[in-house]
């Protein structure tokens, strides 16, 4: 059981550096009343923006992650980043297998695994996204996708790394523009899924306490019901959390929330 909320968003190829630090102080602004040892804040900006990002006046309560990354540590890679480039720029998080770098741009498990292998390396905290597409939902083979999502994109990591990894499931039919979000107890459903197949790779203990992120349609109507179901330690939302303020009432509303939200997770 977690002691913290975990709530974050990627941009996307939104929002220019201008627009991404503007975004970012005044999130931090809006939200330096929350105690982070009880919010784990984050934001996924584009690479462009991540250096001044790095600047900013909040950057101490907001962790900063990149959208994507090489395995590669260098080497003839056109258009690719290198893990020692985000070192450069003080990135925590990287965000591996979005379901756009899969269905997109053609990435699998094989290469998702090799970019989780390379983010531990280098210390980094691989927040490795799964999520079945609505065929695959039809077919009804969304365990089984999840559970080979996790099984070879965990491949040859060890249980002292478990630490440093999260998670985030999202439904591929329930993200973008036209998603549709995921009911709560469909959502819950595959969370624990997820979460018994942690357990599965890394053992109960150590597998009980790595972060299972919801992301899929977030808003602030379906974020309390998420949050308060067993195996969702958080959120990772899209477009409802581009503007700050209503960022900031999303995360305010669940902090107001958490001293229930964990005595009902631990029962």
């Amino acid at each position: 059981m977690q002691t913290k909320l975990y709530i974050g968003t990627n941009t996307k190829m939104y929002k220019t550096t201008r627009q991404t630090i503007a975004f970012l102080d005044e999130l931090g602004r809006l939200t330096q009343d929350i105690d982070r040892e009880c919010l784990e804040l984050f934001v996924i900006p584009s690479y462009t923006t991540l250096e001044a990002s790095s600047r900013s006046a909040y950057v101490s309560s907001i962790t900063l992650g990149a959208q994507n990354m090489s395995w590669e540590d260098e080497g003839q890679f056109t258009g690719e980043v290198s893990p020692l480039m985000l070192e450069e720029v003080g990135v925590r998080v990287i965000c591996i297998g979005h379901s756009e770098r899969r269905h997109i741009f053609g990435e699998d498990d094989e290469v998702e695994n090799k970019k989780v292998l390379a983010a531990l390396r280098h210390n980094f905290t691989p927040l490795l996204c799964v999520g079945e597409t609505d065929g695959q939902k039809a077919f009804g083979i969304e365990n089984e996708v999840l559970r080979a999502q996790l099984k070879i994109g965990l491949w040859g990591t060890a249980p002292e790394q478990a630490g440093n990894i999260w998670i985030a499931y999202e439904p591929v039919w329930a993200i973008g523009v036209g998603g549709i979000p995921a009911d709560v107890s469909y959502a819950n459903e595959k969370h624990t899924v997820i979460r018994e197949t942690l357990e599965e790779i890394y053992g109960k203990e150590t597998g009980a306490k790595i972060p299972i992120l919801y992301g899929g349609s977030v808003n602030n109507i379906n974020a309390h019901e998420l949050v308060q179901t067993p195996n969702i330690d958080g959120l990772f939302i899209g477009r409802s959390a581009w503007d700050a303020k209503n960022f900031s009432m999303i995360i305010h509303d669940l902090m107001n929330m958490q001293p229930y939200l964990l005595a009902t997770k631990k029962k």
